[in-house]
Order: C-alpha cells, then structure tokens, then sequence
C-alpha cells in the first residue's frame, strides 16, 4: 500500500493505492472517496452553518470570469461570477444581499454541478 497527497482545486487529499494482481477483482470505492473527501472538507460544513449561503455551480462548465473578491459586499441579483457551459456563458448571481465571506473558485478552472463557487455571509 502506497500512500500519495494530491492536490486539487487547492485542498490537499491524502490517497492509499494497493496494488493488485491482475486475477484479483477490483470493488467500486465511489462512497469512501467521497466520504473521505467530506471528512476533510469540515471548512465547508463550518461555513454553511455560521449563517453563510453557498453558491453552487447550477451545471457543469469553466468559470470565464469572476466579478467579487472576498470581503465585498453583494446585493440580491448582482452578478458574482460567468460560467461557461455549452458555449454559453451563463451569470451565476446573488440569492441574498451580504457579503461575500469566502471564494472557493479560480477564474478558468472548470467546475462540476453542484461544486461550491463561494459563500455569502
């Protein structure tokens, strides 16, 4: 067994590799990975649970552009950020007026559905 760090998105995951015969069959590990992503994310669980709202990518696609830093001030509509996705660019806005306590996305990174883009406090 092997153990390896890899980064992605900027967080650090710590991975186990076993290395298999190849007569030896190989079990779907989907739930432990994701489980054990969720046990290093407790940031992200802090954050929703302090009051912030989380903004989530609504569908897959890449961030072309990112219209707030952290600590501004938003207000209910305004635009926070465009994402990319079927060669459309889509504007992601504000659900709430507040401000925006923590960014978790890069101008050109591509995101998944659902993937957390920032908090608003």
């Amino acid at each position: 067994m092997k153990k390896y760090k890899i980064k992605l998105n900027d967080k650090v995951y710590e991975v186990e590799v076993e290395e298999l015969e190849e007569d030896q069959i190989v079990e779907k590990s989907t739930p432990k990975i994701q489980d054990s992503i969720q046990k290093q994310q407790p940031d992200i669980q802090k954050q929703s649970s302090a009051g912030n709202e989380s903004i989530k990518a609504p569908m897959p696609g890449k961030i072309v552009s990112l219209q707030v830093k952290e600590g501004e001030t938003v207000k209910k509509g305004q635009v926070v950020c465009t994402l990319e996705a079927m060669k459309m660019e889509n504007e992601i806005v504000s659900p709430k007026d507040g401000e925006v306590s923590s960014i978790s996305i890069a101008q050109g990174q591509n995101v998944s559905a659902e993937d957390i883009l920032l908090f608003i406090g």
